[in-house]
């Protein structure tokens, strides 16, 4: 082998290893979406809860899904329809509308796989003075051997994610460098910061896991353990409140709100559902 594909397959490595945090948290990317056409994002066949189970027959990411989508999950206005997004050499499990005895919700099968669904905030975003959100999920199981704070264990069944912009002025050079690796790979820089809620496996609530390969992604545990496994758990959050608890600074504007189901590393199989979600002041 030659000097410069050695060289090269060295760097690619090493970007690899820097950005796939950054392409599992959001998925977002030119590459993700070049690959959309070619994912099965209208799966069926799989059984379903008798509770939460009968599939609503519109084509993801239609007109017709966008509006019960939309109306599902609901964010201020003027914002980009939400997205499923697959990963590149990620197993891809599609969100399906499932009706529920409360109407329409969201349901997804994870079997080794990562679902990424997003919407960008557009515009000037969303400020601190719009500052709460609702949002509700259940679990069938959780990854057995997840471990939020490892990076190759680091799976959970549901969470919610906000990403915010700022002044990346007092950024580490690690994380400038994870920024710039993932606007050469993907077009989009590393978000300023982004907050998740999770379902963990041990953690207790309220605790704040730091991610292992950036501290500009930070989880808070709003669920642990398995007691509440099949059953619908609804919360309601102050944003503001999390972002400086987590992150010590007041958070800037919102650029994107996303819901994520991975069992990839873990290799194992749950079936998730998310309700509604209300974000906004109130």
């Amino acid at each position: 082998m030659c000097p410069d594909r050695v060289g090269l397959d060295a760097l690619k490595s090493f970007a690899e290893s820097e950005v796939k945090y950054v392409f599992r948290t959001w998925g977002c990317l030119v590459i993700c979406a070049a690959l959309w056409g070619c994912a099965d994002l209208g799966q069926r066949g799989v059984e379903h809860d008798r509770a939460d189970g009968r599939v609503v027959p519109l084509e993801p990411a239609s007109d017709a899904w966008n509006r019960v989508v939309g109306n599902l999950l609901q964010t201020p206005e003027e914002n980009d329809p939400w997205q499923p997004f697959p990963l590149p050499g990620k197993r891809f499990a599609a969100f399906e509308l499932v009706e529920s005895p409360s109407g329409p919700v969201l349901s997804v099968q994870a079997d080794r796989s990562v679902s990424i669904l997003r919407q960008r905030i557009s515009g000037t975003g969303v400020g601190p003075t719009t500052n709460l959100i609702d949002f509700s999920w259940k679990v069938d199981g959780l990854p057995e051997g997840a471990k939020l704070s490892e990076s190759d264990r680091e799976d959970s069944p549901v969470r919610v994610l906000l990403s915010f912009d700022g002044d990346r002025g007092n950024w580490s050079a690690r994380n400038h460098r994870l920024s710039e690796m993932s606007r050469l790979l993907t077009g989009e820089e590393l978000p300023y910061a982004t907050l998740m809620y999770v379902w963990s496996n041990h953690d207790a609530p309220e605790t704040v896991v730091v991610n292992p390969r950036t501290d500009r992604i930070r989880k808070v545990v709003v669920e642990s353990g398995a007691a509440q496994v099949g059953h619908w758990r609804k919360y309601r959050r102050d944003i503001r409140a999390d972002f400086v608890r987590a992150f010590g600074e007041e958070p800037g504007p919102l650029r994107a709100v996303a819901l994520m189901t991975d069992t990839d590393n873990t290799r194992t199989r749950l079936r998730a559902w998310y309700g509604p979600l209300v974000l906004g002041a109130r």
